[in-house]
């Protein structure tokens, strides 16, 4: 298993042992915010997923396109199992998934400090909202995704870029120059 999948495989476990009723959509709005969240403050994002405009909010579309075809990647369908639930009142007509975990053990020693940290704080302000209330959030006017649509439309990538703002550490420079980094060292292999 990558550095990177193990990464993943640990937040998703860390999101599901300390927020209530995570399903496929509050998973995807939990790992968008940690990927968000974590490039504006370090300008890197955790995972290295590229996220959709999809018009229910931003979607990691590989984990995506991997859960619909019932193919996860071996590092988490050893771990993972995501299973359809029915008759949600939540999403009335849509269908709805609980993600259960086949293995609890968490390790957080994969990940340095301001990783942990940045994984703690989503996990804290999300723990108790529903997936309908974080796509409510990812809807909300100037965040990443309505500005996507706004001007690329649905099915479009979400630039890492649009999560900088006056708080962020570093200029719109530099953040563009650590998300190319970031980019080539994986697309090279130096960073998995």
């Amino acid at each position: 298993m990558t550095a990177t999948e193990e990464k993943i495989l640990n937040g998703i476990k860390y999101f599901i042992k300390n927020t209530k009723n995570v399903g496929r959509t509050k998973l995807f709005k939990l790992l968008f915010f940690w990927d968000f969240y974590t490039f504006k403050k370090y300008g890197k994002s955790i995972t290295g997923y590229d996220y959709y405009s999809y018009p229910f909010g931003p979607v990691p579309k590989e984990l995506y396109n991997e859960i619909i075809e019932d193919r996860l990647p071996d590092f988490l369908d050893k771990n993972l199992a995501i299973i359809e639930k029915e008759n949600d009142i939540e999403f009335n007509s849509f269908k709805t998934f609980k993600v259960i975990l086949k293995n609890k053990k968490i390790d957080l020693s994969v990940f340095s400090k301001n990783e942990l940290n940045t994984l703690e704080e989503i996990a804290f302000t999300f723990q108790n909202a529903t997936a309908s209330e974080m796509s409510e959030i990812t809807h909300l006017p100037h965040s990443p995704w309505s500005t996507t649509v706004e001007k690329n439309g649905y099915d479009t990538i979400i630039d890492y870029i649009l999560a900088i703002d006056e708080s962020s550490p570093f200029t719109l420079e530099e953040a563009k120059e650590r998300l190319q980094l970031q980019k080539e060292l994986i697309a090279d292999g130096r960073l998995l």
